[in-house]
Protein backbone atom coordinates (compact mmCIF):
# COMPACT_ATOMS: atom_id res chain seq x y z
CA UNK A 1 0.00 0.00 0.00
CA UNK A 2 1.71 3.31 -0.84
CA UNK A 3 2.45 5.41 2.24
CA UNK A 4 -0.66 8.04 4.12
CA UNK A 5 0.07 11.03 5.68
CA UNK A 6 -2.73 11.65 8.98
CA UNK A 7 -0.69 14.83 10.14
CA UNK A 8 -1.88 18.19 10.24
CA UNK A 9 -3.52 19.29 6.73
CA UNK A 10 -1.85 22.66 6.99
CA UNK A 11 1.76 21.33 7.39
CA UNK A 12 0.52 18.88 4.49
CA UNK A 13 -0.04 21.27 1.91
CA UNK A 14 2.74 23.44 3.03
CA UNK A 15 5.29 20.03 2.47
CA UNK A 16 3.25 19.26 -1.03
CA UNK A 17 3.94 23.34 -2.22
CA UNK A 18 7.55 23.09 -1.58
CA UNK A 19 8.02 19.69 -2.95
CA UNK A 20 6.27 20.86 -6.32
CA UNK A 21 8.34 24.13 -6.11
CA UNK A 22 11.45 22.07 -6.23
CA UNK A 23 10.08 19.42 -8.85
CA UNK A 24 9.34 22.43 -11.09
CA UNK A 25 12.75 24.15 -10.53
CA UNK A 26 14.36 20.95 -11.57
CA UNK A 27 12.55 20.09 -14.31
CA UNK A 28 12.80 23.72 -15.83
CA UNK A 29 16.69 22.64 -14.94
CA UNK A 30 19.03 20.01 -16.49
CA UNK A 31 16.78 16.82 -17.87
CA UNK A 32 20.07 14.97 -16.70
CA UNK A 33 20.32 15.65 -13.15
CA UNK A 34 18.51 13.27 -10.85
CA UNK A 35 16.53 14.56 -8.51
CA UNK A 36 14.94 12.11 -5.75
CA UNK A 37 11.93 13.32 -3.90
CA UNK A 38 11.81 15.18 -0.88
CA UNK A 39 11.26 13.32 2.74
CA UNK A 40 7.54 13.52 3.30
CA UNK A 41 6.79 12.99 -0.55
CA UNK A 42 6.21 8.96 -1.96
CA UNK A 43 8.36 8.20 -4.96
CA UNK A 44 5.03 7.39 -6.79
CA UNK A 45 3.82 10.89 -7.05
CA UNK A 46 7.24 12.65 -8.15
CA UNK A 47 7.65 9.84 -10.72
CA UNK A 48 3.92 10.55 -12.13
CA UNK A 49 4.79 14.15 -12.02
CA UNK A 50 7.37 13.32 -13.89
CA UNK A 51 5.56 11.21 -16.17
CA UNK A 52 2.98 14.10 -16.98
CA UNK A 53 6.34 16.86 -17.27
CA UNK A 54 7.57 14.24 -20.35
CA UNK A 55 4.18 14.31 -21.71
CA UNK A 56 4.44 17.94 -22.24
CA UNK A 57 1.63 18.88 -19.91
CA UNK A 58 2.24 21.84 -17.69
CA UNK A 59 0.41 22.44 -14.28
CA UNK A 60 -1.50 25.51 -15.34
CA UNK A 61 -2.97 23.82 -18.32
CA UNK A 62 -6.60 23.24 -18.43
CA UNK A 63 -8.14 19.73 -18.62
CA UNK A 64 -9.92 18.32 -20.87
CA UNK A 65 -12.46 15.25 -19.59
CA UNK A 66 -12.88 12.73 -22.85
CA UNK A 67 -16.09 10.99 -23.29
CA UNK A 68 -16.77 7.14 -24.97
CA UNK A 69 -19.33 7.33 -27.73
CA UNK A 70 -22.79 5.78 -26.27
CA UNK A 71 -21.48 2.86 -28.39
CA UNK A 72 -17.99 2.20 -27.54
CA UNK A 73 -18.72 2.81 -23.59
CA UNK A 74 -21.82 -0.06 -24.16
CA UNK A 75 -19.18 -2.05 -25.80
CA UNK A 76 -16.77 -1.77 -22.72
CA UNK A 77 -19.79 -2.70 -20.36
CA UNK A 78 -20.42 -5.75 -21.98
CA UNK A 79 -17.07 -6.52 -22.25
CA UNK A 80 -16.86 -6.06 -17.91
CA UNK A 81 -20.12 -7.53 -17.59
CA UNK A 82 -19.46 -10.12 -15.16
CA UNK A 83 -16.49 -7.30 -13.13
CA UNK A 84 -19.70 -4.69 -13.15
CA UNK A 85 -21.94 -7.40 -11.57
CA UNK A 86 -20.02 -8.18 -8.25
CA UNK A 87 -19.26 -4.72 -8.20
CA UNK A 88 -23.04 -3.03 -8.12
CA UNK A 89 -24.03 -4.33 -4.27
CA UNK A 90 -20.48 -3.53 -3.07
CA UNK A 91 -19.95 0.04 -4.33
CA UNK A 92 -24.16 0.16 -3.64
CA UNK A 93 -22.75 -0.56 0.39
CA UNK A 94 -19.90 1.88 0.01
CA UNK A 95 -21.57 4.41 -1.31
CA UNK A 96 -24.20 4.27 1.49
CA UNK A 97 -21.17 4.36 4.02
CA UNK A 98 -19.11 7.20 2.85
CA UNK A 99 -22.55 9.32 1.29
CA UNK A 100 -23.19 11.36 4.58
CA UNK A 101 -19.35 13.18 4.25
CA UNK A 102 -20.35 14.27 0.47
CA UNK A 103 -17.52 11.35 -1.48
CA UNK A 104 -19.07 9.42 -4.22
CA UNK A 105 -17.92 6.11 -5.75
CA UNK A 106 -16.50 5.27 -9.20
CA UNK A 107 -15.69 1.86 -10.74
CA UNK A 108 -12.78 2.23 -13.74
CA UNK A 109 -11.70 -0.52 -16.37
CA UNK A 110 -7.88 -1.24 -16.38
CA UNK A 111 -7.20 2.02 -18.65
CA UNK A 112 -8.90 4.37 -16.42
CA UNK A 113 -12.38 4.39 -18.14
CA UNK A 114 -15.42 5.04 -15.78
CA UNK A 115 -17.53 1.97 -16.18
CA UNK A 116 -19.88 2.45 -13.04
CA UNK A 117 -20.73 5.12 -10.86
CA UNK A 118 -22.31 5.09 -7.34
CA UNK A 119 -23.32 7.53 -4.67
CA UNK A 120 -24.31 11.42 -4.05
CA UNK A 121 -23.03 12.89 -7.19
CA UNK A 122 -24.01 17.00 -7.24
CA UNK A 123 -25.18 17.31 -10.74
CA UNK A 124 -25.35 20.99 -10.25
CA UNK A 125 -21.34 21.18 -9.69
CA UNK A 126 -20.12 20.87 -13.26
CA UNK A 127 -16.37 19.35 -11.11
CA UNK A 128 -18.66 16.47 -10.34
CA UNK A 129 -20.50 15.98 -13.88
CA UNK A 130 -16.83 15.99 -15.13
CA UNK A 131 -15.45 12.95 -13.17
CA UNK A 132 -19.14 11.29 -12.07
CA UNK A 133 -20.32 9.99 -15.17
CA UNK A 134 -19.72 6.59 -17.07
CA UNK A 135 -17.45 6.47 -20.39
CA UNK A 136 -14.59 9.90 -19.03
CA UNK A 137 -11.04 8.81 -19.74
CA UNK A 138 -9.53 9.31 -15.97
CA UNK A 139 -5.99 7.72 -16.57
CA UNK A 140 -3.04 9.69 -15.61
CA UNK A 141 -2.16 10.20 -19.60
CA UNK A 142 -5.30 12.54 -20.02
CA UNK A 143 -6.17 14.10 -16.37
CA UNK A 144 -2.21 13.39 -14.87
CA UNK A 145 -1.87 12.67 -11.28
CA UNK A 146 -4.68 10.90 -9.44
CA UNK A 147 -5.60 7.92 -7.08
CA UNK A 148 -6.70 6.09 -10.18
CA UNK A 149 -3.81 6.55 -12.40
CA UNK A 150 -1.29 6.21 -9.42
CA UNK A 151 -3.43 2.77 -8.86
CA UNK A 152 -3.42 1.67 -12.21
CA UNK A 153 0.41 2.55 -12.31
CA UNK A 154 2.02 1.17 -9.38
CA UNK A 155 -1.07 -1.53 -8.56
CA UNK A 156 -0.95 -0.60 -5.26
CA UNK A 157 -3.21 1.49 -3.44
CA UNK A 158 -2.92 5.46 -3.12
CA UNK A 159 -4.51 8.34 -1.38
CA UNK A 160 -3.93 11.62 -3.24
CA UNK A 161 -4.62 14.86 -1.35
CA UNK A 162 -5.79 17.83 -3.55
CA UNK A 163 -3.10 19.43 -3.71
CA UNK A 164 -0.93 16.57 -4.93
CA UNK A 165 -2.86 16.56 -8.46
CA UNK A 166 -0.29 17.12 -11.04
CA UNK A 167 -2.91 19.86 -12.85
CA UNK A 168 -4.18 22.87 -10.85
CA UNK A 169 -7.74 22.04 -12.33
CA UNK A 170 -8.11 19.64 -10.05
CA UNK A 171 -7.03 21.06 -6.33
CA UNK A 172 -10.79 20.79 -5.35
CA UNK A 173 -10.49 16.69 -5.62
CA UNK A 174 -9.33 14.02 -3.00
CA UNK A 175 -9.86 10.77 -3.57
CA UNK A 176 -8.70 6.94 -2.59
CA UNK A 177 -7.73 4.77 -5.32
CA UNK A 178 -7.51 0.97 -5.07
CA UNK A 179 -6.20 -1.61 -7.55
CA UNK A 180 -9.16 -4.68 -8.31
CA UNK A 181 -7.23 -7.94 -9.44
CA UNK A 182 -8.86 -10.09 -11.51
CA UNK A 183 -8.47 -14.52 -10.30
CA UNK A 184 -5.92 -14.78 -12.77
CA UNK A 185 -4.11 -11.71 -10.58
CA UNK A 186 -3.93 -9.42 -13.36
CA UNK A 187 -4.98 -5.96 -12.52
CA UNK A 188 -8.37 -5.23 -14.38
CA UNK A 189 -10.30 -2.76 -12.76
CA UNK A 190 -9.65 0.17 -9.95
CA UNK A 191 -12.00 1.38 -7.35
CA UNK A 192 -11.94 5.29 -6.31
CA UNK A 193 -14.03 7.31 -3.41
CA UNK A 194 -14.02 10.67 -4.67
CA UNK A 195 -14.87 14.08 -2.73
CA UNK A 196 -15.19 17.67 -4.22
CA UNK A 197 -14.33 20.49 -1.36
CA UNK A 198 -14.69 18.50 1.57
CA UNK A 199 -12.40 17.56 4.33
CA UNK A 200 -9.62 15.23 3.61
CA UNK A 201 -10.38 11.65 5.09
CA UNK A 202 -7.25 9.46 4.22
CA UNK A 203 -8.58 6.45 6.08
CA UNK A 204 -11.79 6.29 3.52
CA UNK A 205 -8.15 4.36 1.52
CA UNK A 206 -8.82 1.17 3.94
CA UNK A 207 -12.33 1.04 3.16
CA UNK A 208 -11.95 1.30 -0.74
CA UNK A 209 -9.17 -1.70 -0.24
CA UNK A 210 -11.90 -3.74 2.06
CA UNK A 211 -14.36 -3.51 -0.74
CA UNK A 212 -12.14 -4.08 -3.80
CA UNK A 213 -10.88 -7.22 -1.95
CA UNK A 214 -15.14 -8.22 -1.58
CA UNK A 215 -15.40 -7.62 -5.35
CA UNK A 216 -12.47 -9.78 -6.34
CA UNK A 217 -14.08 -12.52 -3.84
CA UNK A 218 -17.38 -12.42 -5.92
CA UNK A 219 -15.49 -12.46 -8.80
CA UNK A 220 -13.70 -16.11 -7.65
CA UNK A 221 -17.01 -17.37 -6.43
CA UNK A 222 -18.84 -16.71 -9.57
CA UNK A 223 -16.42 -18.72 -11.47
CA UNK A 224 -18.07 -21.80 -12.80
CA UNK A 225 -15.99 -23.99 -10.25
CA UNK A 226 -16.04 -27.67 -8.93
CA UNK A 227 -14.54 -27.30 -5.80
CA UNK A 228 -13.65 -24.20 -4.11
CA UNK A 229 -10.61 -23.54 -1.07
CA UNK A 230 -11.19 -21.41 1.65
CA UNK A 231 -7.92 -21.23 3.50
CA UNK A 232 -6.01 -19.36 5.94
CA UNK A 233 -2.65 -19.44 8.24
CA UNK A 234 -4.12 -21.32 11.25
CA UNK A 235 -6.11 -19.61 13.74
CA UNK A 236 -7.18 -16.75 10.80
CA UNK A 237 -10.94 -16.48 10.26
CA UNK A 238 -12.75 -19.07 7.56
CA UNK A 239 -15.72 -18.48 6.58
CA UNK A 240 -15.50 -13.83 6.50
CA UNK A 241 -13.66 -11.75 5.24
CA UNK A 242 -10.08 -12.03 5.03
CA UNK A 243 -9.76 -15.26 3.51
CA UNK A 244 -7.98 -16.99 0.74
CA UNK A 245 -10.01 -18.28 -2.07
CA UNK A 246 -8.98 -20.72 -5.02
CA UNK A 247 -11.59 -22.39 -7.03
CA UNK A 248 -10.55 -25.50 -9.30
CA UNK A 249 -11.90 -27.53 -11.99
CA UNK A 250 -13.59 -30.72 -12.05
CA UNK A 251 -9.88 -32.20 -12.71
CA UNK A 252 -8.04 -29.98 -10.87
CA UNK A 253 -7.23 -27.10 -12.68
CA UNK A 254 -6.89 -23.76 -11.13
CA UNK A 255 -9.48 -21.19 -12.23
CA UNK A 256 -8.57 -18.70 -10.24
CA UNK A 257 -7.86 -16.91 -6.90
CA UNK A 258 -7.99 -13.63 -4.94
CA UNK A 259 -5.45 -11.40 -3.90
CA UNK A 260 -5.01 -13.45 0.22
CA UNK A 261 -4.86 -16.55 -2.20
CA UNK A 262 -1.79 -15.62 -3.31
CA UNK A 263 -0.30 -14.54 -0.99
CA UNK A 264 -0.82 -17.66 1.39
CA UNK A 265 0.17 -20.62 -1.61
CA UNK A 266 3.14 -19.71 -3.40
CA UNK A 267 3.32 -20.71 -7.28
CA UNK A 268 6.39 -22.64 -8.81
CA UNK A 269 8.29 -20.58 -11.44
CA UNK A 270 6.48 -20.18 -14.96
CA UNK A 271 8.39 -22.09 -17.93
CA UNK A 272 9.80 -19.82 -20.51
CA UNK A 273 7.56 -19.96 -22.74
CA UNK A 274 4.57 -17.72 -24.18
CA UNK A 275 1.73 -16.58 -22.07
CA UNK A 276 -0.45 -18.24 -24.16
CA UNK A 277 1.18 -21.62 -24.20
CA UNK A 278 1.25 -21.81 -20.16
CA UNK A 279 -0.53 -24.74 -19.00
CA UNK A 280 -2.84 -23.79 -16.09
CA UNK A 281 -2.00 -25.08 -12.59
CA UNK A 282 -3.08 -27.94 -11.45
CA UNK A 283 -3.98 -28.65 -7.31
CA UNK A 284 -1.13 -30.97 -6.95
CA UNK A 285 1.97 -27.92 -7.80
CA UNK A 286 0.06 -26.02 -5.28
CA UNK A 287 -0.75 -28.41 -2.60
CA UNK A 288 0.92 -31.55 -0.99
CA UNK A 289 -2.56 -33.35 -1.10
CA UNK A 290 -3.63 -35.35 -3.68
CA UNK A 291 -6.44 -33.98 -5.74
CA UNK A 292 -9.13 -37.12 -5.33
CA UNK A 293 -8.50 -36.72 -1.15
CA UNK A 294 -8.99 -32.51 -1.59
CA UNK A 295 -12.80 -34.13 -3.70
CA UNK A 296 -13.53 -36.60 -1.26
CA UNK A 297 -12.84 -34.07 1.42
CA UNK A 298 -15.40 -31.57 0.03
CA UNK A 299 -18.14 -34.31 -0.80
CA UNK A 300 -18.10 -35.75 2.64
CA UNK A 301 -16.90 -32.73 5.08
CA UNK A 302 -17.69 -29.70 3.72
CA UNK A 303 -17.80 -27.74 6.97
CA UNK A 304 -15.19 -29.77 8.41
CA UNK A 305 -11.74 -27.87 8.90
CA UNK A 306 -8.76 -29.63 6.92
CA UNK A 307 -4.90 -29.39 7.97
CA UNK A 308 -3.89 -28.61 4.24
CA UNK A 309 -0.13 -28.93 3.40
CA UNK A 310 2.01 -26.88 1.28
CA UNK A 311 4.96 -27.86 -0.55
CA UNK A 312 7.11 -25.37 1.32
CA UNK A 313 6.13 -27.66 4.45
CA UNK A 314 3.75 -25.06 5.96
CA UNK A 315 0.56 -25.83 6.82
CA UNK A 316 -2.80 -23.96 6.29
CA UNK A 317 -6.50 -24.45 7.65
CA UNK A 318 -8.99 -24.42 5.18
CA UNK A 319 -12.33 -25.27 4.29
CA UNK A 320 -13.14 -27.18 0.67
CA UNK A 321 -16.17 -26.92 -0.44
CA UNK A 322 -17.77 -28.84 -3.70
CA UNK A 323 -20.07 -25.74 -6.02
CA UNK A 324 -23.65 -27.09 -5.96
CA UNK A 325 -25.12 -28.80 -8.92
CA UNK A 326 -25.52 -26.63 -12.06
CA UNK A 327 -28.68 -26.91 -14.15
CA UNK A 328 -28.68 -29.23 -17.14
CA UNK A 329 -27.17 -27.45 -20.38
CA UNK A 330 -30.35 -27.59 -23.12
CA UNK A 331 -29.91 -30.44 -25.62
CA UNK A 332 -28.34 -28.83 -29.13
CA UNK A 333 -27.02 -31.60 -30.82
CA UNK A 334 -23.78 -30.35 -29.85
CA UNK A 335 -21.09 -31.83 -27.66
CA UNK A 336 -21.13 -30.56 -24.05
CA UNK A 337 -17.91 -27.97 -23.29
CA UNK A 338 -15.89 -29.50 -20.27
CA UNK A 339 -14.30 -27.06 -18.01
CA UNK A 340 -11.35 -28.87 -18.95
CA UNK A 341 -10.83 -27.46 -22.18
CA UNK A 342 -12.19 -24.00 -21.97
CA UNK A 343 -9.73 -20.52 -21.63
CA UNK A 344 -10.00 -17.65 -19.73
CA UNK A 345 -12.57 -16.35 -22.20
CA UNK A 346 -15.02 -18.84 -22.36
CA UNK A 347 -14.58 -19.18 -19.02
CA UNK A 348 -15.86 -15.71 -18.18
CA UNK A 349 -18.48 -16.34 -21.05
CA UNK A 350 -19.74 -19.45 -19.35
CA UNK A 351 -20.47 -17.50 -15.68
CA UNK A 352 -22.13 -14.32 -17.38
CA UNK A 353 -24.78 -16.82 -19.13
CA UNK A 354 -25.06 -18.71 -15.59
CA UNK A 355 -25.43 -15.25 -14.29
CA UNK A 356 -28.36 -14.42 -16.92
CA UNK A 357 -30.16 -17.60 -16.58
CA UNK A 358 -30.26 -17.37 -12.90
CA UNK A 359 -32.12 -14.23 -13.12
CA UNK A 360 -34.02 -15.16 -16.50
CA UNK A 361 -35.06 -18.13 -13.62
CA UNK A 362 -35.94 -15.93 -11.07
CA UNK A 363 -37.50 -12.91 -12.94
CA UNK A 364 -39.66 -16.33 -14.57
CA UNK A 365 -38.83 -15.40 -18.12
CA UNK A 366 -39.59 -11.70 -17.83
CA UNK A 367 -36.76 -10.92 -20.36
CA UNK A 368 -37.52 -6.83 -19.42
CA UNK A 369 -37.42 -7.42 -16.14
CA UNK A 370 -34.44 -9.74 -16.05
CA UNK A 371 -32.44 -6.99 -18.25
CA UNK A 372 -33.69 -4.08 -15.89
CA UNK A 373 -32.25 -6.27 -12.89
CA UNK A 374 -29.34 -6.44 -14.72
CA UNK A 375 -28.67 -3.19 -16.01
CA UNK A 376 -28.64 -4.21 -19.50
CA UNK A 377 -30.83 -3.44 -22.78
CA UNK A 378 -33.09 -6.09 -23.60
CA UNK A 379 -30.94 -5.83 -26.74
CA UNK A 380 -27.65 -6.63 -25.48
CA UNK A 381 -29.45 -9.27 -23.00
CA UNK A 382 -30.49 -11.01 -26.59
CA UNK A 383 -26.88 -10.67 -27.81
CA UNK A 384 -25.45 -12.00 -24.47
CA UNK A 385 -28.08 -15.03 -24.74
CA UNK A 386 -27.30 -15.50 -28.14
CA UNK A 387 -30.91 -16.66 -28.49
CA UNK A 388 -33.26 -16.91 -31.14
CA UNK A 389 -36.61 -15.33 -31.18
CA UNK A 390 -38.10 -18.36 -30.94
CA UNK A 391 -36.50 -19.68 -27.90
CA UNK A 392 -38.04 -16.53 -26.08
CA UNK A 393 -41.10 -17.05 -23.92
CA UNK A 394 -44.02 -16.56 -24.85
CA UNK A 395 -45.91 -13.32 -24.87
CA UNK A 396 -42.60 -11.19 -24.32
CA UNK A 397 -42.93 -7.92 -26.41
CA UNK A 398 -40.67 -8.14 -29.50
CA UNK A 399 -37.20 -6.60 -29.21
CA UNK A 400 -36.41 -3.09 -30.59
CA UNK A 401 -33.21 -2.52 -32.50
Amino acid sequence: MLPLSFGDAADRHALIARARHQFLEAAQGSASRPVQPPQGISPWLWHSWRRCMERGHRPADRVAFDTLSPKVLQDAQDREFTLLQAAKPVMHQLAGAVGALRYFCLLTDSTGTVLQVQGPVDHHDLRAVAVGRPGVDLSESRIGTSAIGAALAEQAPAWLHRREHFFDDLRDYSCAGTPIFSPGGQCSAMLCITGIDVPERPELLYLAVRCARAIEDRLVRALPHALLLRLNWPGGPLGQEGEGLLAFDADGGLLGGNTVARQLVPRPSPPLQAPDQVPPLHAHELLALPWRNLLEHARLRPQTLLQLPLWSGLRLQALAQAAPPRPAPAMTGHAPVTLAGQTAGSLLRTNEQLLIQQVLQETQGNVSLAAKSLGLSRATLYRRLAVKRSSIPPGTPPDLP
